[in-house]
């Protein structure tokens, strides 16, 4: 099994800040990486980013804007309102990746790329060559909505093959504490959970079980 215990990531996408906040604050003490989410952004704006910023200023916080272009400019608004990391589209260009990459050095900022549904190889060795540091593996809400509950062969495969590119690997989609014994053995860095605290009864309980679950798995 990997000898490390993955960072824990809440996924906070509602389209109100105030909402984001709830579960934020009270399951903060089990929580890792904190993601202003795509919904939460795209309602809020980077205030969101900021904001989550000043009340937890030793955490590491994910702007999850997906950028596609404009890697410069959309880069430098979100470490400049205090990202630690921003995340890039699979289908982004390698120019806008390398221009992604480059604001965030010189934030001491990192780079995440969400894979869609498909997997190029190639494409993920030169994103890891021109600085990513981070990939997510995911189960995309629309399979979710489809039915599809299950994490199969070839997801496992993929943990694999870009951890040995040198990635920190993060899976989501819809994650729940049944999901993480899957893994078992694989060298996943982060996992991230949005409803399964998000919207729980006492999310810093849920977040608990979720962090008991890890180191279990990964022990």
């Amino acid at each position: 099994m990997s000898a490390t215990k993955p960072r824990l990531q809440l996924a906070l996408d509602t389209t109100d800040l105030a909402d984001a906040f709830r579960p934020l604050n009270r399951a903060i003490d089990q929580i890792d990486v904190i993601e202003c989410g795509t919904i939460l952004i795209i309602a809020e704006g980077l205030r969101a980013v900021r904001e989550i910023r000043a009340l937890y200023p030793t955490k590491t916080v994910l702007a999850d804007v997906r950028i596609a272009e404009a890697g410069t400019l959309i880069a430098r608004n979100c470490f400049e309102a205090g990202a630690s990391w921003v995340s890039v589209v699979a289908g982004a260009s390698m120019t806008t990746v390398a221009q992604v990459v480059k604001v965030a050095n010189e934030y001491g900022g990192e780079v995440q790329i969400e894979l869609g549904e498909t997997y190029d190889v190639d494409k993920a060795r030169a994103w890891r060559e021109l600085g990513a540091q981070h990939v997510i593996v995911k189960r995309s809400r629309d399979r979710e909505l489809a039915g599809d509950l299950t994490w199969g062969p070839d997801d496992i495969k993929r943990v694999h093959e870009l951890h040995a590119m040198g990635f920190t690997v993060t899976v989501t989609g819809g994650v729940t504490v049944k999901d993480l014994a899957t893994f078992a053995g694989a060298p996943v860095g982060v996992v991230i959970a949005g409803r399964a605290i998000a919207g729980a009864a006492d999310p810093l309980a849920a977040a608990k079980e979720l962090q008991d679950k890890l180191a279990e798995v990964w022990s």
